[in-house]
């Protein structure tokens, strides 16, 4: 029985995996870059996520090319991404005064690596669940915890305010 991938060329699906990659990771910045207004937007998100999936298609690759003649591990180089991106990420949280940034954009950054690789091993369905679910996060929660911001803001200002003014 002949399957879908026999009558596919191999350089096209992995070309199409890399433009995934990258449609996916660039559709998260374009949340971090449009609502969340932050500096790392959808090219940087973007390259991060292609970048991912091409280390992990060079991994399968190398793997298959050279079966036999050299132990190349792609989850070794999955690895490499992980530290990398960790790094990366470190650049961009920063102390001002008492409060802490760049920590979501670093997380963001984070899973749209992971995108990336899920990409490029082949997992389109986790890599699209991912985004969506990365979306819900990023956005979805976002108003929810403005809402939580302002609620508990409201409640302090009506505990201060004394409701029976004493008599003098």
């Amino acid at each position: 029985m002949h399957t879908p991938a026999e009558f596919f060329d191999p350089t096209i699906v992995q070309c199409a995996k890399l433009f995934l990659a990258m449609l996916l990771g660039g559709i998260i910045g374009t949340e971090r870059a449009l609502l969340a207004k932050q500096v790392a937007g959808t090219r940087t998100f973007g390259l991060v996520a292609l970048g991912a999936c091409l280390f992990i298609l060079v991994g399968n690759y190398a793997n298959a090319a050279y079966l036999g003649v050299s132990n190349i591990n792609p989850t070794q180089i999955a690895a490499g991404i992980v530290t990398g991106i960790g790094f990366l990420g470190g650049g961009l949280i920063i102390f001002r005064g008492d409060a802490l940034h760049g920590v979501t954009t670093a997380a963001g950054l984070w899973i749209v690596a992971a995108i990336g690789m899920a990409v490029g091993f082949g997992l389109y369905v986790v890599a699209v669940f991912v985004t969506i679910l990365a979306l819900v996060m990023f956005s979805g929660m976002w108003y929810v915890e403005n809402r939580f911001k302002h609620w508990f803001a409201e409640y302090r200002q009506e505990e201060h305010v004394d409701p029976i003014p004493s008599a003098q």
